[in-house]
């Protein structure tokens, strides 16, 4: 019996292999290893190891290509992950769903979503006023990743299976498209294909933004990456407070990996974060975000 996000995991690592995303250098490094560090190469290159004997793919060697390039990349294929499986979900979380890699070239922005569409004033108000700019920064524009978004109901819909709604209540719910909202941001996800200098910070801080300048539901706020080291997994995934759970590219392999070539330190850390529900598979991301 075929099994949707299984399936959709096997062909994310498809495509990481096709598009060169996931690749070797010519010295057998793995494109997503630090290579100043002897740790990062073995575990990132046990890795494809037991990606390419399980499913027999085939991976490139490549020249080194750059990390912004990776980086992209990256995005892209973790955008296509969720289409593939969020939106048929409908028995667990109904809606007309959209799915898109946003970044800082998107013409959508936060702040075409309800709950941030005062983001946008905020931004004109301190675009004319320097002093004002000054004052309050512009740390709360935030550019996601990929994003999810919900659709807005028709009163027609919303009243299918019964009259819910007339013209004399529910004016200001945000589901209800005669009120004149605007789309409801269900997730913000982070794709970092690995954690090098301040990456993870930065998403930490893009984070504590959506949640400081909501005006309503605060959506998901997840983090997907591909980073093999545990210590630098643990610089964002340990804690709670900001962002609702690390998701790792390929964590059983992870740990197969760690068990096989990490050492003591990587496997202690690495089952904390398993045992601590901060670390988890990018298979269980499409079911966590139904809830």
């Amino acid at each position: 019996m075929k099994v949707l996000i299984a399936e959709a995991r096997n062909h994310f690592y498809e495509r990481l292999f096709e598009t060169n995303t996931l690749t070797l250098t010519r010295a057998g490094v793995a494109s997503n290893a630090d290579t100043s560090s002897r740790g990062s190469k073995a575990i990132a290159g046990k890795i494809v190891d037991i990606l390419r004997d399980k499913h027999n793919y085939v991976v490139n060697a490549v020249d080194k290509i750059s990390g912004q390039t990776l980086g992209r990349q990256f995005e892209l294929l973790t955008m296509e992950f969720l289409q593939e499986t969020f939106p048929r979900l409908q028995n667990l979380r109904p809606g007309q769903w959209s799915i898109l890699q946003l970044g800082n070239n998107n013409r959508l922005k936060t702040s075409d979503f309800e709950q941030y569409e005062h983001l946008a004033y905020l931004n004109a108000l301190t675009t004319e006023n320097a002093q004002l700019a000054a004052a309050l920064g512009n740390d709360y524009m935030v550019a996601p990743d990929v994003v999810i978004y919900r659709s807005l109901y028709e009163d027609e819909e919303i009243n299918a299976g019964q009259c819910i709604v007339n013209d004399d209540i529910c004016k200001m719910a945000a589901i209800r498209k005669s009120n004149g909202g605007k789309p409801l941001l269900h997730a913000s996800v982070s794709a970092k294909y690995t954690m090098r200098s301040d990456r993870a910070q930065n998403s930490r801080t893009e984070a504590l933004n959506l949640i400081r300048n909501r005006k309503g539901h605060l959506p998901h706020i997840v983090v997907v990456t591909a980073e093999p080291m545990p210590n630098r997994l643990a610089s964002l995934a340990l804690g709670t407070g900001d962002i609702d759970c690390v998701y790792h590219f390929a964590l059983y392999e992870l740990i197969e990996a760690v068990n096989e070539v990490g050492s003591e330190d990587a496997r202690e850390i690495l089952e904390t974060l398993v045992q601590g529900k901060r670390l988890k598979d990018i298979s269980d991301l499409p079911l966590d975000l139904a809830v």
